[in-house]
């Protein structure tokens, strides 16, 4: 059973633990290995964030750097070209919390003073010094992320020998850096970091035992939409290939995908997640809401 308590934003809180919390994706990308640039363009993202809220989220992750394997990183200047202007528009309509997915302090500080509210950073505090800096003086929310090496290494890592001790050693750290810097507990959400440095069954196995990373004491955000671990395993792909997005089957692949997603949605509700974090907001909302039904019955 997960736990309850409220995750605190610097100007709102969100309950958690009675009901899933629904994290929709919004990638103002051109290179995303989900929607391959769909709402890159400035009115095809405002469009797809009302989208967002009318499906059913209850934050909006927007984020202006693809993290896929493969990709490269962008100069933040660009980062904050494409993140700026949709945060500004969405959030004077919005009425819930937008989140910055980025792993550069300058880009969260200027997306918080522009009106979000979380940090969602896939390094844990790793890449950027900065970073604990900005969301404690700003009163954000932040989600630490597990992920290993550096950013271009991110997805050609070794195996691990013990994926849930490498990854639960990992987020301690982590939080470690978050508390040093004196960000508020009830600031904090960890996230395993599905897919990112993780072979497919590296990958099936933390989901599996979610419920091991409740012990560290916050609240869990877990994100498998789409990622290629599921295409593999519906594939019976071998279980030591390493976990990457293909490109070119990208759109291919997503009536598969969203059919596997689901899966890993209710098995990780089921072991404890208070929020997922996903591309189809509408599906995720049905099958977030039947499985609350089935845990509290």
């Amino acid at each position: 059973m997960r736990s309850t308590c409220s995750w605190r934003l610097s100007r709102s809180v969100i309950p958690l633990g009675h009901r899933t919390v629904i994290m929709g994706v919004l990638n103002v990308t051109p290179d995303s290995f989900s929607d391959g640039g769909l709402y890159f363009d400035r009115e095809s993202a405002i469009a797809r964030a009302k989208e967002i809220e009318q499906e059913g989220a209850d934050i909006m992750d927007i984020g202006g750097e693809s993290t896929r394997p493969g990709s490269e990183a962008i100069f933040e200047e660009e980062e904050m070209r494409r993140v700026l202007p949709i945060i500004e528009s969405v959030v004077r309509t919005a009425t819930i919390p937008i989140s910055i997915d980025t792993y550069r302090a300058s880009v969260a500080r200027r997306a918080v003073e522009v009106g979000a509210q979380i940090v969602n950073d896939i390094s844990g505090f790793r890449f950027d010094d900065g970073m604990p800096l900005v969301v404690k003086e700003s009163s954000a929310a932040v989600v630490l992320m597990h992920s290993r090496g550096n950013r271009g290494t991110l997805h050609r890592q070794s195996r691990m020998e013990d994926p849930i001790q490498e990854v639960s050693d990992g987020l301690s750290e982590s939080i470690q850096r978050a508390r040093a810097a004196s960000i508020p507990t009830g600031a904090i959400v960890i996230d395993p970091g599905i897919g990112f440095g993780k072979a497919a069954d590296e990958s099936l196995r933390i989901l599996k035992d979610l419920i091991v990373f409740s012990k560290l004491g916050y609240p869990l955000l877990i994100g498998t939409s789409r990622k290629s671990f599921i295409h593999s395993a519906g594939h019976e792909r071998s279980e030591s290939k390493r976990d990457s997005a293909q490109p070119s089957t990208r759109f291919a692949s997503t009536e598969s995908n969203d059919a596997g997603t689901a899966a890993t949605i209710v098995a990780a509700i089921m072991n404890g997640a208070h929020i997922v974090r996903v591309h189809s907001v509408r599906q995720a909302r049905v099958l977030a809401d039947m499985t609350d039904r089935i845990l509290a019955a």
